[in-house]
């Protein structure tokens, strides 16, 4: 069974990405924010895919990939960035940081389930 790592803060979209993800029989890890998520990677097996949003407490999503691509070298995670941040330059950036893929919110959820099935 696959695995993923949901890095959200909202409950209400934890919820929902973690109900289309098991739909597709994946098994769901969740962290609330940038710093519980390393605690996870670096006490876990490394997941087949992570879900990061952008906007987060403490450390946003793209310093956390930088931190999963740079420091842990974990270069072959695809990380699906799924933010409300919707100009081409925060796409262009979360890119350029290691991130795979761009969702904005809010996003139909077949655009999720497809984008998925094209990383893992």
């Amino acid at each position: 069974m696959k695995n993923a790592l949901v890095v959200e803060d909202s409950k209400s979209e934890q919820k929902l990405v973690q109900a289309l993800l098991e739909k597709m029989e994946i098994k769901v890890d969740i962290a609330d924010n940038g710093e519980e998520a390393l605690d996870w990677l670096k006490s876990n097996d490394q997941p087949d895919l992570i879900l990061l949003d952008i906007v987060m407490p403490d450390m946003n999503g793209l310093e956390l990939c930088r931190e999963i691509r740079e420091t842990l070298g974990y270069a072959d995670i695809p990380i699906i960035f799924c933010s409300n941040k919707s100009e081409e330059f925060d796409r262009f950036w979360a890119l350029r940081q290691g991130g795979n893929a761009y969702i904005t919110k809010p996003y139909s959820p077949m655009d999720l389930i497809k984008t998925v099935k094209a990383h893992l």
